[in-house]
């Protein structure tokens, strides 16, 4: 029998994100397992209030306090429910609340592949999906093969396909027309014992080499490599308030994108479907504002992706420096920046 839900009232959300920002929640509880969920979600008082799912808070600029409640996703497991022994292949399930670098190395010391160039990632599993994580040429949808979440108007649980999740660049059916809707609880990955690693994103195969690892690196080479790779360039939450790469790299046209490059000789660019993908760091430091500080916050020295709180910043400052980012950048290069942090 699921325990009886425990509502706080009045909250500061401070350990619970990665910026740092000092907010309140009005109401507050933690949930570990689906029934415990149903059991709040069955609350008036949380019936009544706007919800706000929180994992690791690591993708979350909060600019006042939050005036509903903030549940908290603690949902735990790491197992193995299937394996396919003809395609050398097997299901994990994990729990919605464990931290996703957590199943990286879970997944690792089970010999299975297919996330390792998307280690140290911060957040929960849960979030996953949302947004459809990636870096280093990997994404979550290329692994994903199904989800569990309960539906937050009936307390319903449901399964979600590969399919019915929607997944584009960063971008999920949950951020969409299914937002708010749901709670995720749980995620089922499809990883590989027969390893097709890829080595050819960024500086992964010159970091191998630094490793003194030539030719036939594991899952777990991989892994560290990509691991040294954004410790080298990312700075560490627990050191200074950050949630990682604030804005999405945009996607322009191939005529927008040579038109910028008759201008912009050395201005990097990726071919996706539809186009080019530019990146935003590149567009913002030639912006000018790789380094600089504004008191308690400013823009990341090593990275200018990355909006940082040197301590005691207020998120609306944090908000307002990422929209004159956006100017700039729009004012420059004709090119619109989407931040990939929610802002509250």
């Amino acid at each position: 029998m699921a325990s009886a839900p425990v509502l706080e009232h009045h909250v500061s959300l401070l350990p619970y994100n990665t910026f740092g920002i000092d907010a309140k929640a009005r109401l507050f509880a933690r949930f570990r397992t689906v029934d415990e969920l149903r059991a709040l979600l069955a609350l008036p008082e949380v019936q009544q209030a706007e919800k706000l799912v929180l994992g690791g808070g690591s993708n979350l600029l909060f600019t006042q306090d939050f005036d509903g409640v903030v549940l908290k996703n603690e949902v735990t497991g790491l197992e193995i429910i299937a394996q396919d022994e003809t395609q050398d292949t097997a299901l994990v399930r994990a729990g919605a609340g464990e931290s996703w670098h957590g199943l990286v190395q879970y997944a690792l010391s089970q010999n299975l592949s297919g996330i390792e160039n998307l280690s140290l990632i911060p957040g929960t599993v849960g979030a996953a999906p949302l947004q459809n994580i990636g870096a280093y040429g990997a994404e979550l949808k290329d692994t994903f093969d199904h989800l569990e979440a309960v539906e937050i108007s009936s307390g319903q649980l449901r399964t979600f396909t590969h399919e019915q999740c929607g997944f584009g660049y960063r971008e999920s059916v949950f951020k969409g027309p299914l937002r708010n809707q749901y709670i995720v609880t749980g995620v089922v990955l499809q990883l590989r014992r027969k390893h097709q690693l890829n080595v050819s994103y960024g500086a992964i195969s010159t970091t191998l080499a630094d490793m003194g690892i030539e030719a036939d690196p594991t899952p777990h080479d991989v892994s560290e490599a990509v691991i040294q790779i954004r410790r080298s360039k990312l700075p560490d939450p627990a050191q200074i308030g950050n949630a990682g790469s604030f804005f999405k790299n945009p996607e322009i046209s191939q005529a927008k994108y040579d038109e910028l490059k008759a201008q912009y000789a050395d201005i990097p660019g990726y071919p996706v479907p539809g186009g080019v993908k530019v990146p935003a760091a590149w567009l913002i430091e030639q912006c000018g504002w790789k380094g600089r500080r504004f008191g308690s916050h400013g823009v990341h020295d090593r990275q200018a992706l990355v909006l940082v709180n040197h301590g005691g910043a207020q998120g609306g400052a944090i908000r307002d420096l990422a929209h004159d980012i956006i100017a700039s950048v729009r004012e420059k290069f004709g090119v619109e920046l989407h931040p990939e942090v929610n802002i509250l």
